[in-house]
């Protein structure tokens, strides 16, 4: 018994019909396992800590504030070197090479104010380097008070932090999900299409011609 060679085409086309998936699946696949994988980053990441301490230049008679603003710029920047960190590893019990990759300054352009901050996987020592740095920098322009006429005092210390300022779970499983989106998007952009008609059949190439011979006939 002999099939019909209609039929054979339509079972023959159906598994790859149901094998082929539509293209938005792509976007979804690749957000899910974004979420799953940014999720799991922040869950197994540790946690960082960052606490900050202020301290602030005060002129003394024989100065001014245009004066103590320019000295809590120059402080901001030398606040990070060995002449001052030596003395703050002293306070903190950490080596000097912790200290310079877990403490940053910042200085305000209006404000004789300089901000400590520090960070680490302990919230108390993230304080304890904070203050300490904060601590030794106001020591060390206390020594040379006499030549710049500007005192640094300290303006708040540096407390424990309570929470973790690193991202959360939550937050990297979203940003995983997104960075996932858009790469399932351009993976759609750039697989290669198939040579299909609009029924999902993959369009029949027409066979060669029959050929005539000298006389034209068949």
């Amino acid at each position: 018994m002999t099939e019909n060679p209609t039929g054979q085409h339509r079972r023959a086309g159906l598994p790859a019909r149901v094998r082929t998936l539509p293209p938005w699946t792509l976007l979804a696949a690749g957000a899910v396992a974004g979420g799953l994988l940014g999720g799991a980053y922040g869950m197994l990441k540790t946690p960082t800590y960052t606490a900050t301490s202020y301290v602030v230049a005060v002129p003394t008679e024989k100065s001014d504030p245009a004066t103590a603003l320019g000295f809590a710029q120059a402080y901001g920047r030398i606040a990070t070197q060995v002449a001052v960190l030596g003395d703050a590893q002293v306070w903190s019990g950490v080596p000097v090479r912790t200290l310079r990759d877990s403490v940053r300054t910042a200085t305000s352009p209006d404000a004789p104010m300089l901000a400590v901050t520090a960070t680490s996987s302990r919230p108390d020592l993230a304080a304890d380097m904070a203050n300490a740095v904060a601590r030794a920098l106001t020591r060390h322009a206390g020594d040379i008070a006499g030549a710049t006429n500007v005192e640094l005092q300290q303006f708040a210390r540096a407390t424990k932090p309570a929470q973790p300022s690193s991202a959360s779970s939550t937050v990297t499983g979203l940003v995983g999900a997104s960075a996932g989106g858009l790469l399932g998007g351009l993976a759609l952009l750039v697989r290669p299409r198939r040579s299909t008609d609009d029924s999902g059949r993959t369009a029949a190439v027409p066979g060669p011609a029959v050929a005539v011979d000298a006389h034209g006939t068949l």
